[in-house]
């Protein structure tokens, strides 16, 4: 079968079109996901001011994030690009970053420049 120059470029044109403009969840392309690492524990904080305070720390190639309450969280490239996005709960959690570089976390409210 004889496909013409034409037809083939608008083809490719297509398909070019097609893997760049796609946006499927980016944890599904990764396989990017958050895993808890400690429950939150019972007892209360000594300061009340402690409950919206989350920390955030790196190790071996992982995010660690910690809250004292449930928190939505997202994760993206320095240039934009979803990494992961998840509901975490209260507790410690780590979500595993494949390649070294300059990322992008939003917990809550707060948006911190995060590396790795």
């Amino acid at each position: 079968m004889k496909i013409s120059a034409p037809r083939l470029l608008y083809s490719i044109a297509l398909l070019a079109a097609a893997t760049c403009f796609a946006t499927p969840d980016a944890s599904a392309q990764t396989g990017a996901r958050w895993e808890t690492v400690a429950a939150a524990s019972t007892a209360s904080a000594a300061d009340p001011g402690d409950s919206d305070k989350i920390d955030v720390t790196t190790r071996d190639g992982y995010i660690y994030l910690t809250s004292p309450k449930a928190i939505s969280v997202k994760v993206f490239t320095i240039l934009g690009q979803p990494i992961a996005q998840a509901s975490l709960r209260a507790g410690t959690s780590r979500l595993k970053v494949n390649a070294r570089g300059i990322y992008i976390l939003k917990a809550g409210s707060v948006t911190l420049r995060v590396t790795i």
